[in-house]
């Protein structure tokens, strides 16, 4: 059973990437245009506009699996920044703070950062080796030491 599900790990941490990706971008999207009923943000305002900008461009990233792990560090560091910035005065834990949509793109795109794109990566077209891609080795190393 573990064979089966270590073979199809860089499928799903491709599937994880591009939902977390699209998810972040929405976020972007509607705070730069107004999408899904969601006010805009000033442009150029401190540190709303930004946000939304790392928000709509890293998640776009992150999706296509285009310098993944450079986007994902940025994204994860915003919204590290927002949690402790704009969410923790609130109140200490993020169910009472309403910082669980920041604590969880966070850490999901800090997994990313060291599991790399998996599947479906723009950047293995190209081959970017700092991104997760490389030659079928290096991908092999990858994998075992993720599973290790």
């Amino acid at each position: 059973m573990y064979t089966r599900l270590n073979r199809a790990q860089p499928y799903v941490l491709g599937l994880f990437r591009v939902v977390v990706g699209l998810l972040f971008a929405c976020h972007g999207a509607a705070s730069l245009f107004g999408y899904f009923a969601k006010d805009t943000v000033s442009t150029g305002a401190w540190p709303g506009w930004y946000a939304a900008v790392i928000q709509l461009v890293g998640g776009a990233l992150v999706l296509l699996g285009l310098g993944t792990r450079v986007a994902a560090l940025l994204a994860s560091g915003s919204m590290a920044y927002a949690y402790f910035n704009v969410h923790q005065g609130d109140g200490l834990f993020p169910i009472e703070n309403n910082g669980e949509p920041a604590a969880m793109f966070c850490w999901a795109f800090l997994l990313i950062v060291f599991t790399g794109p998996g599947a479906f990566a723009l950047d293995q077209l190209f081959g970017a080796r700092g991104s997760g891609g490389g030659s079928g080795e290096e991908r092999r190393d990858q994998r075992t030491a993720v599973a290790a």
